[in-house]
């Protein structure tokens, strides 16, 4: 390959300090996006340790300078990583044919703590040119920069990563396998997100660009927006071919082997995908699975190459914890087993677990009186006893789940729910056969701790455990007593995939930091679950209360505000726990609605329900009116799309155009929206006002009912008999009295006897009504009675006539006379 590029410029010079075919590939992948100068491209290269990634960078930037790069920065977790890359930077320059104090020259540190690392190389020969080292907290200074180069990106939090990648060129490089722990981060979070924005390019040819070239060792494709809004380049590159160890080198092999270092190929020998609730979980004897039987370790790299495939970070360290921490467990989802099959099978999903709490008092009031300080483990108990200041809560005794890794060809699909729920199961006595329960008869080893005077390294007979006395590697769960506990409790960086997993298993959030990570860039969420033996979990649903009316408050924040408010709205809606009880709100009365709002306040909001004034007026009172609706304290039912309106803009105090793009929905449908939401609180907030109007009503003195009603003591004629005179005491003109006596006088010639009502008349219609006015149970009612009768009265029978047939003809008379007088009347007028 050597001989191949001899001649050709600048890539013919570099590529004979390449040590292998793999190297010498990456660099022609590095020259071409140089060569592009689109200053849109990324190129990520990966590999385990030893394989010359440092030294394809330093070629990479000797080949950026000879194509008259001006601004090019390194950053490196400390600038002492960069040994091996300045080193052939200067090889490179070398072969160029530059000179140091002639074309360049070196700058190093004064900081002391850096020990005289190089931070900066000026070059001169042509035009000005520099290599400036830069903290990865000192993104802002990349405005003019060109080319960035990120040596151990997967070491550097991945938020500072992303802050790295802008309208510039990018090269970065990542040891994701070796003794110092397999950095995953970068692969699984970074690269991932980078390929999920790639889409192919089509040529004119209709065409689509995958390859870079290189025989298959890089692939490329046109990505979609980066973080600086410039459609990207993604290349990757992986080294495979050892530099610092020969071909197949027996300790390297040995040293990966022991420690897990290269577990990363996961089996595929499933056949299809079987149904979650076939499938059942198991408890993995860790003796046996440490015991370095052949058959135990394959089934811990299997193991293994679950946990580095589906977590961003794994070392050595993890592995000690995993074999002798005496409060972990582990747990295996398997696949329905042949009893005719010998192999082993494959992992599903695989369960670390640590048990936690069931700490003295004396214990809890020590650690809590050294200003916050406490002893390492027990996560959660310290957690939440310092958070809601309750020392009983780390009495409790629960399970923290360490880790969840489920097959990467089978995620998505049930398979780590089911695990979950057999955990929660297991612990809750549900599958454990108390009948069937028998002392477990494993081999016992003396006292670690009883040493004997004459002991020695030497006498120790160092060889595999006899396979026939070691416990067994899988146990059913229905074999093995559980642990009595409370709580199932987890600790994980907030994401929305895991809030969703986790609140589908039932799990409620307790606990948010206020800071991120500094290695993942996310914020650290504990959630809980409680179990049979916890009794009625009150304890839990008043965490939860407290929890939401906290996390509400702190949404306006910087940290918090940046949260998408679905994904706000989801945590909330996952602080009422399913299986505990919790304490309801108390609704709003209207003594607390007049200390929140003023009627000022609610004359505007009727307004704007009315669609008299702009939001901008109301817009003071969203945060009360919303901490109201999500302190569930109103009796309102808002559609998910307007709570996540309501949410981001009262929680979270953010404007109207921000929801544009975190909703997908315009200005003025968010108006719309908004303008709905407050017309329903308004109304809700309206029936308060009604509701404390009628509370102080003064209340009646005795029930109504019908043994209040008492019949009058005069008639209305005799009343008014009464009356006239008091009334009729000023004096009247003779026009007057003469008018008045004739009226008398017409009034007393009618018979009035024909419209009583005798003792025969059927009164029970009249009775019930005169009831229900009385009750007051219907104001619809008429005030006057009526009772119906046949019988004949004293006038009827002096008029010779029957029945109602008598009064028709009375009646009738009575008219016909009334209008003769009436007549009268008037021809005396005229």
């Amino acid at each position: 390959m050597k001989e191949s590029l001899e001649g050709v410029d600048i890539v013919g010079s570099l590529s004979k300090l390449a040590k292998t075919v793999d190297q010498a590939k990456a660099l022609l992948t590095f020259v071409e996006a140089i060569s592009e100068k689109t200053l849109s491209s990324t190129v990520a290269l990966t590999a385990a340790r030893g394989r010359g990634k440092s030294a394809a960078l330093g070629l990479a930037i000797g080949a950026a300078l000879a194509h008259d790069y001006s601004n090019i920065f390194v950053t490196s977790p400390d600038p002492e990583n960069l040994k091996t890359l300045f080193e052939f930077v200067f090889k490179a320059l070398d072969a160029l044919g530059y000179e140091e104090h002639i074309d360049y020259d070196v700058v190093q540190s004064t900081n002391p703590d850096f020990k005289k690392a190089i931070v900066r190389v000026n070059i001169f020969r042509g035009h000005r040119q520099t290599i400036q080292y830069i903290s990865p907290e000192d993104h802002h200074v990349l405005g003019q920069a060109e080319l960035v180069i990120i040596d151990e990106a997967a070491a550097i939090p991945l938020p500072l990563v992303r802050k790295l990648i802008g309208p510039y060129l990018v090269f970065m490089a990542s040891t994701i396998n070796g003794y110092e722990g397999t950095g995953r981060s970068l692969s699984i979070k970074l690269i991932q997100q980078l390929r999920e924005q790639t889409r192919p390019t089509i040529t004119k040819d209709n065409d689509t660009t995958t390859g870079a070239g290189n025989g298959g060792s890089s692939k490329s494709a046109s990505a979609g927006p980066s973080g600086a809004g410039l459609a990207r380049s993604l290349r990757e590159i992986k080294l495979d071919e050892p530099i610092r160890y020969s071909p197949g080198d027996n300790v390297e092999k040995w040293l990966n082997n022991l420690l897990c270092l290269d577990a990363s190929i996961v089996s595929k020998s499933i056949q299809g995908c079987p149904h979650p609730s076939k499938c059942d979980l198991y408890y993995v004897g860790r003796d046996t699975l440490f015991s370095y039987h052949p058959a135990s370790e394959v089934f811990l790299q299997r193991m293994m190459a679950l946990y580095v495939a589906s977590h961003y970070k794994n070392s050595p360290n993890d592995l000690q914890m995993l074999s002798d921490a005496p409060a972990h467990h582990l747990f295996v989802l398997l696949p329905p087993i042949d009893e005719n099959d010998n192999t082993l099978p494959d992992p599903l999903c695989v369960l670390q677990v640590a048990l936690e709490g069931n700490i003295s008092r004396d214990a809890i009031l020590k650690e809590m009186s050294q200003s916050g300080m406490r002893s390492s483990g027990d996560m959660i108990p310290w957690i939440v006893s310092q958070q809601y200041q309750d020392n009983d809560f780390a009495t409790l005794s629960g399970a923290r789940i360490v880790r969840i890794a489920t097959h990467p060809d089978y995620a998505r699909m049930g398979y780590g729910s089911r695990a979950i729920e057999a955990l929660t199961s297991f612990y809750n006595g549900e599958l454990y056969n108390f009948e069937d329960a028998t002392n477990d008869s494993g081999e016992s080893f003396a006292d670690a701790a009883k040493v004997g005077p004459n002991a020695s390294l030497q006498n120790d007979t160092i060889a595999i455990r006899d396979p026939t006395r070691m416990p067994p590697l899988l146990q059913r769960l229905s074999e093995r007593k559980p642990e009595p506990l409370d709580y199932l409790g987890v600790s994980f960086g907030l994401t929305r995939d895991l809030m969703k997993f986790w609140k589908k298993a039932g799990f409620t959030p307790l606990y948010a930091s206020q800071k991120e990570n500094t290695l993942t860039g996310e914020y650290t969420f504990v959630m809980l679950k409680t179990l049979l033996g916890a009794g009625n979990g009150e304890w839990l649903g008043a965490f939860a209360q407290d929890f939401r009316q906290r996390f509400m408050n702190l949404l306006s924040f910087e940290s918090f505000k940046k949260f998408e408010a679905s994904q706000s709205l989801s945590i909330l809606e996952s602080t009422v726990p399913r299986n505990s009880p919790s304490p309801q709100p108390k609704p709003l009365t209207a003594s607390e609605l007049s200390t929140l709002l003023t009627p000022f306040d609610l004359k505007r909001l009727e307004s704007y329900t009315d669609s008299m004034v702009d939001y901008h007026v109301v817009l003071d009172l969203v945060p009360t009116i919303a901490n109201l609706f999500f302190a569930r304290r109103l009796d309102v039912s808002l559609a998910p799309a307007q709570q996540a309106i309501l949410l981001a803009l009262g929680l979270q105090r953010k404007n109207v155009e921000a929801l544009e793009t975190e909703l997908g929905l315009t200005a003025t449908q968010t108006l719309a929206l908004f303008g709905k939401i407050l017309r329903k609180i308004a109304k809700a907030l309206e029936d308060v006002q009604k509701e404390g109007i009628v509370s102080e009503l003064p209340a009646e003195s005795a029930p109504r009912g019908k043994q209040n009603f008492v019949a009058l003591q005069q008639t209305v004629e005799q009343e008014l008999a009464d009356s006239l005179p008091r009334i009729n005491q000023g004096a009247e003109t003779e026009e007057e009295k003469q008018s008045k006596k004739e009226q008398r006088e017409l009034l007393d010639s009618l018979d009035m006897s024909e419209f009583a009502v005798n003792q025969g008349g059927d009164w029970s219609a009249a009775e019930k009504q005169v009831e229900k006015l009385a009750e007051g149970g219907n104001a619809r009612l008429s005030n006057t009675v009526s009772v119906k009768f046949d019988k004949v009265t004293d006038a009827e029978e002096k008029k010779g006539g029957k029945g109602k047939e008598a009064v028709k003809d009375g009646k009738k008379k009575k008219r016909d006379s009334l209008g003769d007088k009436g007549g009268k009347k008037k021809m005396r007028r005229e």
